[in-house]
């Protein structure tokens, strides 16, 4: 388990509640995970790629899905609700940003377009649309999903990401006012730059890590942890009156308005 977090006590107990966190293996999604496992939660990590190193923790389980692919996100939430009989949480998180998808409009391919909204938006629903009827007949639930910083403001030569992170947002707000009335939140999280694997493989492309940071009106990147202490606060009954809205967890770029620079961003 991922051990980037910042020094401090967890004060939140998730006991026998059932958390679902698509791509969970890596970067946001593992710390994410880590936070629920810490708290005690029973955590599904879902991703196409099996954890680097196994977890010890018995309430940690992991499910192979392609989240692209409706009929492995309808077997993945059935599987969890026979396990475990329920889903409390469902956090989306997979997501792609190609390296090769960093191009203007005119020089994206279409394929790569296709298997970007395929994962960014198709997934989100998928998970969503099978979890819900759960959260339903529980009369309770929290989703969040995992947008991006781009989905506020934008820069040249990323006509895919931005536009499927956007999306995000707006799924958020359409499902949390279609299923309030079950008393399930639905919210979002945009996060600026942060140090995950799919950040610094664009590095080169950023003007280099001190660049990127530098972007940041507190001078830094983010870390997984931070965002994964959002996610905690926004799927706790602390947070029980947020809902159709988005947490910004980006170091205050979008205030800062830095991508008016030519340079793409995570």
């Amino acid at each position: 388990m991922s051990k980037s977090r910042p020094v401090g006590r967890v004060a939140y107990d998730n006991t026998g509640r059932v958390v679902i966190v698509t791509g969970g293996t890596g970067g946001i999604g593992q710390a994410i995970c880590d936070i629920f496992v810490e708290t005690r939660a029973t955590v599904v990590c879902v991703d196409l790629n099996e954890p680097t190193e196994p977890s010890t923790s018995s309430n940690f389980y992991f499910r192979r899905t392609d989240v692209s692919q409706e009929r492995d996100c309808q077997q993945t939430v059935a599987w969890v609700i026979e396990k475990f009989g329920g889903v409390d949480i469902l956090v989306n998180n997979a997501a792609i940003q190609p390296v090769a998808s960093f191009v203007p409009l005119h020089k994206l391919d279409g394929d790569l377009w296709r298997k970007i909204l395929d994962v960014n938006i198709s997934g989100y629903t998928y998970m969503a649309k099978y979890a819900v009827v759960q959260m339903v007949e529980q009369k309770s639930g929290v989703i969040i999903n995992l947008a991006s910083a781009q989905a506020h403001r934008t820069a040249r030569e990323v006509a895919a990401y931005g536009p499927t992170k956007a999306a995000n947002l707006l799924q958020a707000k359409q499902w949390a006012i279609e299923y309030a009335r079950y008393g399930i939140r639905v919210v979002s999280i945009s996060p600026g730059a942060i140090n995950t694997p799919l950040v610094q493989a664009s590095l080169e492309m950023q003007g280099g890590e001190a660049e990127l940071a530098n972007r940041h009106p507190l001078g830094r990147i983010g870390q997984p942890a931070e965002i994964a202490y959002a996610a905690l606060w926004l799927a706790s009954d602390h947070a029980s009156f947020v809902t159709a809205t988005d947490l910004a967890v980006d170091g205050g770029l979008d205030a800062f308005g830095a991508f008016a620079d030519p340079y793409p961003m995570s």
